[in-house]
């Protein structure tokens, strides 16, 4: 309730603060805003379907000899379903399981945080789905996998008693716990960083 005090949190309720009978807000101007729900969909909407332009090889990408064609290699088809599993879950997650400490963030970061998202996409589809692209060897892609999906599975088993059961006084809480290693040693990262899953991830 000052110039240079700290942003009121939205569950704060004035009749509760230390104001006396009489407080000055102040309003500052945050700029153009959108929810992030907004930008999450937006962000991992067009990796989806940017990769999918790839990998169904559409005009112009590749050449005219290329358009529409399928690759042969296997782990090219296996690759365009773990990608396209990946950013479905998220949209998924966005919609029904994230839930956000703040309701909106900056129109401008939803540049920035497009072009990583949408650049990676592509730079990396470019080159899993070109025609001449040269696939792993079929001992390395068996465990690659398997490691992605133990890996991806312990996590999730891990993190499933963090889920909160929505009642009538958690149904609209914003606070969230971070989990502590167990004996698993595939939460051991947990130690080290706080959302190891975006670690396993990368196996993907």
């Amino acid at each position: 309730l000052s110039a240079e005090g700290r942003s009121l949190k939205d569950e704060d309720v004035l009749q509760s603060l230390p104001v006396g009978t009489t407080a000055t807000l102040y309003f500052r101007d945050l700029g153009a805003q959108i929810s992030w729900v907004t930008v999450f969909l937006t962000e991992y909407a067009g990796p989806l379907l940017i990769y999918l332009l790839f990998y169904f090889r559409v005009p112009f990408l590749y050449g005219p000899r290329y358009d529409f064609t399928a690759s042969r290699h296997r782990v090219v088809h296996l690759a365009c379903c773990c990608h396209s599993f990946h950013y479905v879950k998220r949209l998924l997650e966005t919609l029904f399981v994230h839930r956000f400490s703040h309701g909106t963030m900056p129109l401008r970061n939803i540049f920035k945080n497009c072009t990583y998202y949408w650049g990676f996409a592509a730079w990396m589809a470019y080159y899993i789905n070109h025609p001449l692209y040269t696939p792993p060897g079929e001992c390395h892609l068996s465990l690659s996998l398997s490691l992605s999906l133990s890996l991806s599975l312990s996590l999730s088993l891990s993190l499933s008693p963090v889920t909160v059961p929505t009642t009538s006084t958690t149904r609209c809480s914003k606070a969230r716990k971070i989990p502590y290693p167990t004996r698993n040693p595939f939460t051991w990262l947990f130690l080290l960083v706080s959302c190891p899953n975006y670690t396993y991830e990368v196996t993907w």
